[in-house]
């Protein structure tokens, strides 16, 4: 039975809208990822670090503790682990940790790290200043690379009595796989890339 111009007309109508909005929450969709991580970037939400080039201007004799911690998503055949479990600084200091990855399959991986920070309400005051975590990491059948971390825990942290209970924070990373990638040349920070620590 053919359908009135009316109906068709309305159909019609509600076809382009339908697809209009199953358009439009796509677009929200992946517009969402970058928005939520620039946010948390900027506020330290959800254990989110920040990124410096220059260090703290002073150091403060309150201390705090570093925990670091490392895991892989499952299916990447890597080793990867801290070479300190933990290191006692100052806040404002500049510090050095160092991770290491070793690449068990037969194959070249990329993979790329996310990290977080515990408890997270110390991510706004946690300052990279040097990262592997900044760029993927390429590593070749059986290549092992060390993966420096350059930080410090900036002094503002003090002024914020919601952190005068914080002695002991946990950097946080798990590498994932990153399947679109070509093999390249290892992007892993050498020892003779590090900045100088003051």
């Amino acid at each position: 039975m053919p359908q009135s111009p009316d109906n068709a007309a309305r159909n019609k109508r509600f076809l382009v809208g339908f697809s209009v909005l199953a358009l439009s929450m796509v677009g929200a969709g992946y517009a969402s990822v970058p928005l939520y991580n620039i946010f948390c970037k900027v506020t330290g939400y959800g254990g989110t670090t920040q990124t410096s080039d220059v260090g703290a201007d002073e150091v403060l004799e309150r201390m705090v503790t570093i925990r670091f911690d490392a895991t892989v998503a499952r299916g990447l055949d890597w080793e990867f682990r801290p070479e300190q479990l933990e290191q006692k600084i100052h806040i404002g200091e500049n510090s050095l940790a160092r991770y290491r990855a070793i690449n068990h399959s037969d194959r070249p991986i990329t993979g790329m790290a996310s990290y977080n920070i515990t408890p997270q309400k110390a991510g706004a005051y946690f300052v990279k200043l040097e990262c592997f975590c900044f760029t993927e990491q390429t590593l070749q059948p059986g290549e092992s690379v060390d993966m420096p971390v350059i930080y410090y825990v900036a002094p503002e942290i003090a002024e914020d009595k919601r952190l005068d209970d914080v002695k002991t924070i946990t950097l946080s990373y798990t590498f994932f796989e990153k399947e679109s990638a070509k093999p390249k040349k290892s992007a892993g920070l050498s020892l003779s890339s590090e900045k100088s620590l003051p």
